[in-house]
């Protein structure tokens, strides 16, 4: 294309380079309005700036792709919803045979979800999982959030509706579910198998368990004083989930853990306090920079059945509260049933005579019964949805339709009003693709990425390894640059012009190429893709065991893998 009007180019490039810079960098402190109204705020400069007709930005939007979206993102919440996800995390944890085996777990199933519900989806399901499961193996975690991350995007390459640029490349090149499939298999399973290599070599000596005991929660017994002295004396900061436990029997204080996650939430008895096995000392502790006598023989009867001392601790209350606030948030079947029992017991009974509360009604235990047996039934038929689905992109129906059907029977099957789940739908992704849509349109009618191309595209054809070489290389840049699906919008037909028109290269090959590279090329950095921002912000706001994913620590590694793996499977693309 040639050059517009210097006017258009220079407003055009204005108002694409104000859309990337809000799409990399969402909160800028001159413009902290985010990567959705960055969006926007492109697609209404170039409006406004003339280089495109509001006939022209209406008719950028691509319908399709949005629909394809919309229709894999309420699916996704219906198989959340059916415990898919629950089910796929537990198998990571099952029989687990030590940090690396557990890597390996995670980088094979992170992979195979995120083929088939998108990278996205799969990064902020697993994301907390992988922390707890990090937590609970006492394992570091940066290694298991990379393996997380960079398994998400390699996978995510094999299918149509694994990432958002797929979605684009396979409306715009009309390549089939199945023929997409068999084209990126080969280099995505290598690809997986690479990755997870480099993983166990980079991070060899941190995959190891951690000690049981933390030395930031060790607390050396000359930290507390047995004399009086000022209020500060002997005073410990401690984290929110340690108590310091009083002397018992000449007993030096000790910590003790409050457990932070109650796994098995179906269980109401939760033991509280973790008691570790209490060593001499002198018989007497600090409260307050005073010294108390470990016990008072007048007051022994009175006392006998009182609670201890250090369970009115602020500390050690709002860990029981906040235990008591996530037994709460049960399902509401159980609290109903739960409720159910409870109004069957009568207020009085004979407690001296031993004489036990009368059981539940049947009733209520048929009721419970018959819920159980309909949610059974309704997870298998969200599954058996969700495979129907799938057999129909793979027979090469329309992807778009194919998803928007899935998702309108899971609505019905509901049988519910469906708010809630719509709700969970991220319609701010759709708006910005449809931002994004106008705005990539837009700054291709000024000529700009064109004359681009035709600089680079004698050199970067896919018909010599050296071509592929820099045609790759081009797409790395610019997928860390401007992100993959802008990236996408901008070469795909471009590269498959220029494949068209060499002899020996095939079309197929040249966009299946654009798809494995902009895919793979979102490990290189932390904003080349948004699963890794996910991931990151999901562990940096997690309500317990945050860990910040920081853009160097990525980089490390996100450099070599990048490189290698895209390396390895350029051969295996099918086309």
């Amino acid at each position: 294309m040639a050059w517009a009007a210097t006017h258009k180019v220079a407003l055009g490039s204005i108002a694409f380079a104000v859309f990337w810079i809000l799409a990399v960098f969402p909160a800028v402190p001159f413009l902290p309005i985010g990567r959705t109204a960055g969006s926007l705020l492109g697609a209404a400069l170039m409006v406004v700036f003339q280089v495109i007709s509001p006939n022209q930005a209406f008719d950028a939007i691509d319908l399709p792709i949005l629909g394809l979206l919309f229709g894999t993102m309420v699916v996704s919440v219906y198989l959340e919803r059916a415990d898919l996800f629950k089910y796929l995390g537990s198998g990571l944890s099952w029989r687990s045979r030590g940090p690396k085996d557990l890597l390996c777990r995670i980088c094979v199933l992170s992979a195979l979800s995120s083929a088939l519900f998108t990278n996205d989806t799969t990064c902020v399901i697993f994301t907390e999982f992988v922390l707890r499961l990090c937590k609970q193996h006492r394992v570091p975690v940066l290694p298991y959030l990379m393996a997380l991350a960079t398994s998400s995007n390699i996978g995510s390459a094999a299918t149509a509706i694994g990432n958002p640029q797929n979605l684009v490349i396979a409306v715009e090149s009309k390549i089939s579910f199945f023929k997409f499939l068999v084209g990126v298999l080969p280099a995505m399973a290598l690809g997986i198998f690479v990755n997870t290599v480099l993983l166990l070599l980079f991070y060899w000596k941190s995959l190891k368990p951690l000690p049981k005991i933390d030395d930031r929660h060790a607390i050396a017994a000359g930290d507390v004083e047995s004399g009086g002295g000022g209020s500060g004396g002997g005073q410990l900061d401690k984290p929110a989930a340690m108590i310091q436990m009083p002397e018992v029997g000449g007993a030096a204080p000790k910590v003790a853990e409050l457990p932070e996650d109650d796994h098995d939430r179906e269980h109401d008895h939760v033991s509280l306090v973790r008691v570790q096995p209490l060593a001499a000392s002198p018989s007497s502790y600090q409260e307050s920079g005073k010294t108390i006598a470990a016990a008072d023989a007048e007051k022994t009867e009175e006392t006998e059945h009182d609670p201890p001392n250090w369970l009115h601790s602020p500390a050690v209350i709002d860990d029981l509260l906040r235990l008591e606030s996530r037994r709460s948030s049960r399902s509401s079947s159980s609290f109903r049933r739960s409720r159910s029992t409870r109004s069957h017991v009568p207020e009085e009974f004979d407690e001296e005579a031993g004489a036990l509360p009368p059981p539940p009604s049947s009733p209520p235990l048929k009721t419970t019964r018959a819920s159980r047996l309909r949610r059974k039934v309704w997870k298998v038929c969200v599954y058996l949805v969700t495979l129907a689905m799938l057999a129909a992109l793979l027979y090469g129906l329309n992807l778009s339709w194919t998803a928007l059907t899935a998702a309108v029977v899971l609505i019905v099957l509901d049988f519910s009003d469906a708010g809630p789940c719509l709700d969970q739908v991220s319609y701010s992704l759709l708006v910005f693709f449809s931002g994004m849509f106008v705005t990539v349109d837009g700054f291709n009618r000024t000529g700009a990425p064109g004359q681009l191309w035709k600089a680079v595209e004698p050199h970067a054809r896919i018909d010599s390894v050296s071509g592929i070489a820099l045609l790759s290389l081009v797409v790395v840049l610019l997928s860390n640059v401007a992100s993959n699906v802008p990236t996408v919008l901008l070469l795909g037909s471009r590269v498959a012009a220029s494949a068209a028109a060499t002899s020996g290269a095939s079309v197929t090959r040249a966009w299946l190429v654009l798809a494995w590279v902009s895919t793979v090329a979102g490990n290189l950095t932390l904003v080349g893709s948004a699963a890794n921002l996910i991931v990151s912000e999901q562990a940096r706001r997690a309500e317990s065991d945050k860990f910040n994913l920081s853009f160097w620590k990525h980089l490390a590694f996100g450099v070599p893998s990048t490189f290698i793996v895209i390396a390895v499977g350029l051969p295996l693309i099918q086309g």
